[in-house]
């Protein structure tokens, strides 16, 4: 008996199956590599076929119960194939052609006609056109005016609308809820979780506010701010444009009118209207707060600080037009965000002579809307949402823009 036969591995009995139909069966040891099991086939179905060495790397055998390629250097047992099983002998897919040059410039050439024009070519084509486009700083001038006489417009609004609600029994109340709700100033609120957090780490809790107004209410970026400003001597300084003062004038000013209601009404003086009252409590909160970042930028670049509150106020809260403003003309001025527009102009003599703007005014919600785009011209776009104040604002802006281009 032969040693190879004595120490040889497990024989297993595999059928062989071709894609031209061809079947048989192959006795191979386990420890075959599946390369020799090809070659095998190969052999016994193509006779003459590994003259070409190549022949053995274009074909594979494929498990047909798994359909796994097998892999030429592992063996029968390593590809976990067992006795009587069935293995497909395929002929790899040639690869396609690679093209030809022609093909390829054709091909660029396609993609180039596809390819948008660029800068040059585009200057090029329109050279002989006629000028129509409009100059960005008359639009932004323009778009600055439209914001100007919106606001002028609201307030005159706001003006028609408290003496038609004056003559609605139930807008004492409603107007109760409102200045209720009003009572609380976003602006100066600040987030109580987070103002804990930073004391907890060791902050001063007047330091941790300041921080968190600069950094939008961010603890992560409030702590590094201050850990920044650390050893800044005037990190503890009043932000600009809020001073400690402001609310010790308020509160004098409160004090001031709880110890005249109660002497008027001693003297014997006749009460103030109710609603009247409340009107004045509303227009006393449409207080313009700029933003400190914007104000501690612009005041880095050599401006004054009631100058950079009097542009952020003009401008929005917009840092890049208060600069311009504050480089420009200076045009609007402050003083003429508090002028309501002529009552005796077209303008807002079509506005009052419109039904959905008159029958808009004895709802309290509209005023309510007036005096919040006052104050935050960026809750514009939600008001025009509104079913209630939606329709007012409309044709608002489309009687202004009617009569803006005639």
């Amino acid at each position: 008996v032969q040693e190879e036969k004595i120490f040889a591995g497990k024989v297993l009995r595999l059928h062989v199956c071709t894609m031209e139909g061809a079947e048989w069966l192959e006795e191979v040891p386990e420890d075959t590599t599946v390369e020799k099991l090809k070659e095998r086939c190969l052999k016994h179905c193509v006779p003459g076929s590994l003259e070409d060495p190549k022949t053995v790397t274009h074909h594979k055998l494929i498990h047909a119960t798994s359909e796994k390629v097998l892999t030429d250097t592992k063996t029968v047992l390593e590809e976990n194939i067992q006795d009587r099983d069935v293995l497909l002998l395929i002929k790899k897919r040639a690869p396609p052609p690679l093209p030809k040059m022609a093909d390829v410039s054709a091909e660029e050439k396609r993609k180039q006609e596809q390819k948008a024009p660029d800068k040059d070519a585009i200057l090029k084509a329109t050279a002989n056109l006629p000028s129509r486009s409009v100059d960005r700083t008359v639009a932004h001038h323009n778009m600055r005016d439209f914001q100007t006489e919106l606001r002028k417009i609201l307030l005159s609004l706001i003006e028609v609308a408290q003496k038609l609600l004056a003559l609605n029994p139930e807008a004492v109340e409603l107007f109760k809820r409102a200045n209720a709700m009003l009572d609380e100033d976003e602006e100066d609120r600040v987030d109580e979780i987070a103002l804990r957090q930073l004391t907890e780490m060791g902050f001063p809790e007047s330091r941790a506010v300041k921080a968190l107004r600069l950094n939008h209410m961010s603890v992560t970026q409030a702590m590094e701010w201050l850990i920044e400003h650390a050893d800044d001597p005037a990190v503890d300084a009043p932000l600009p444009g809020q001073t400690p003062s402001e609310a010790t004038d308020e509160a004098g000013a409160s004090s001031a009118e709880a110890a005249a209601g109660p002497s008027a009404e001693a003297g014997g003086e006749e009460a103030k209207d109710e609603l009247t009252e409340l009107f004045k409590k509303i227009r006393r909160k449409r207080k313009f707060h700029p933003d400190p970042r914007a104000v501690i930028a612009l005041m880095e670049m050599g401006f004054d600080e009631k100058e950079v509150v009097d542009a952020l106020k003009v401008n929005n809260n917009h840092q890049n037009a208060a600069c311009e403003w504050l480089l420009g003309d200076r045009k609007p001025s402050p003083e003429d965000l508090y002028k309501g527009i002529d009552t005796n102009s077209p303008l807002f003599q079509a506005i009052l002579e419109n039904p959905v703007v008159q029958l808009g005014l004895t709802n309290p919600k509209t005023l309510l809307a007036f005096e919040d785009m006052l104050e935050n011209p960026m809750n514009s776009t939600q008001w025009m949402n509104d079913p209630e104040t939606g329709p007012v604002m409309l044709q608002i802006s489309r009687i202004f823009q009617t009569l803006n281009r005639t």
